[in-house]
């Protein structure tokens, strides 16, 4: 089997994708995942994508599984990253590389001059990945305020 096939996100990928973030520790319940997905599907940017393998049959309607996905965002200032998530056990095998690699296309075309991403204290696992990928340390302090309670 080749590399994965990495398209935007469909509607029909929400519960596989739900359930891949929470296998990825990825769910908070400060962020409702599908209050998460139907916000960033009103942007419509196109910059939701899924990484998933070649197993899928137009003829039978079956489609890949779901491998990973990661969330680009572009404000005009700045790209973000959130929702990078690869299947723990397909990690180490170069999808989150290769869904990094779209999202940042992605970013550039939209004419983005830097990616930032937040990644939590703990996940040291996370901090290397990004860091072989040419991520740098910035020197700043990540502030956050809630407007909405997605916990309600």
């Amino acid at each position: 089997m080749g590399p994965p096939a990495i398209r935007t996100f469909h509607e029909r990928d929400r519960p596989v994708v739900i359930d891949l973030w929470r296998r990825c520790d990825l769910v908070r319940p400060w962020n409702d995942p599908d209050r998460d997905i139907d916000r960033k599907l009103a942007v419509d940017d196109g910059m939701f994508f899924v990484a998933e393998d070649g197993r899928s049959d137009a003829a039978s309607g079956d489609r890949g599984h779901v491998l990973g996905t990661v969330m680009a965002g572009y404000d005009g200032h700045r790209g973000w990253i959130n929702y990078l998530a690869v299947e723990p056990d397909a990690q180490d095998a170069g999808i989150g590389r290769l869904l990094m690699e779209r999202a940042e296309h992605a970013l550039a075309d939209a004419g983005c001059p830097k990616i930032n991403l937040q990644i939590r204290t703990s996940n040291v696992g996370a901090t290397a990945f990004y860091e072989r990928l040419g991520y740098t340390r910035d020197e700043v302090i990540s502030l956050g305020k809630r407007l909405v309670d997605d916990t309600r």
